[in-house]
């Protein structure tokens, strides 16, 4: 695959975090290409510097080695080009904003008129499903619906590349399982390319194209794991045999990484 048709390219990627207790290496030699459309997942240990690269994709970290790029140019070029839309492990919502004026803060700061304004927010929360939920505030709506409000705010200047940073890691099973029903239908239907963060076997094998297995500290790729589940799977696919038989390869590349030795 040539760099130019890849959304993300990754070569000899390295990070290194001078701390006052000595240097960390984060990331060792890190080779990647994700092509547009597809949504590849990141699973490791904690600390294996999952976030990290992500957070490098996105030019919230510098890299100290190797090279990468965004839509063919440098992640700050791409930062710069409003190339991605990012979610964080928390909603990250402005409690005293509405969610219609949460979900329009990006295109409020990017200058857009408040006609366009409205019609974008309206048609990203109706991709989410909050459509009659415009006039609520944070509060008054569960974690589940807030991360859903973060994805529409995230998708609210039409971004290429949609970067998720465990988004559901802290909801409880049942709405972790819908909000991935909803997150695959979301993908199917606006075709981003989804580069996803998690420590769930389940999830990353439920929602990915790719899964990427990383090794703890410094964080290498040990393997990635192609998924050739049909795009418009449900929940039920977890029990087939296909699937089972990806989630074990994957487990095996998390154990051969030794990443249960934190």
């Amino acid at each position: 695959m040539s760099e130019a048709a890849s959304v993300v390219s990754a070569k000899g990627l390295s990070l290194t975090f001078e701390t006052a207790d000595g240097p960390v290496h984060a990331l060792s030699n890190v080779d990647l290409d994700i092509e547009r459309g597809e949504f590849v997942s990141f699973i490791g240990p904690s600390g294996c510097g999952k976030t990290t690269l992500l957070r490098v994709i996105a030019d919230l970290e510098q890299p100290t080695g190797g090279a990468i790029t965004v839509n063919g140019v440098s992640p700050h070029a791409a930062r710069s080009a409003r190339a991605y839309g990012y979610v964080f492990q928390a909603a990250a919502l402005y409690p005293w904003r509405s969610i219609a004026r949460n979900v329009a803060l990006p295109l409020e700061i990017m200058g857009v008129p408040k006609v366009e304004q409205r019609e974008r927010v309206a048609r990203n929360l109706d991709l989410v499903n909050l459509t009659g939920f415009e006039g609520k505030f944070p509060w008054q709506l569960s974690g589940g619906m807030q991360q859903r409000a973060s994805i529409a705010r995230a998708l609210s200047f039409d971004p290429d590349l949609l970067l998720m940073d465990e988004p559901f890691g802290a909801l409880d099973e049942i709405v972790r399982d819908h909000l991935n029903e909803q997150l695959l239908k979301l993908w199917d239907k606006t075709e981003k390319t989804v580069v996803f963060v998690t420590h769930s076997i389940p999830e990353a094998v439920f929602l990915s194209t790719r899964i990427v297995v990383m090794s703890p500290r410094p964080g290498r790729v040990h393997d990635i794991v192609t998924s050739d589940l049909p795009r418009d799977r449900t929940l039920d696919i977890r029990e087939t045999p296909e699937f089972l038989e990806i989630a074990h390869r994957v487990r095996e590349g998390l154990r051969a990484g030794h990443s249960y030795e934190d």
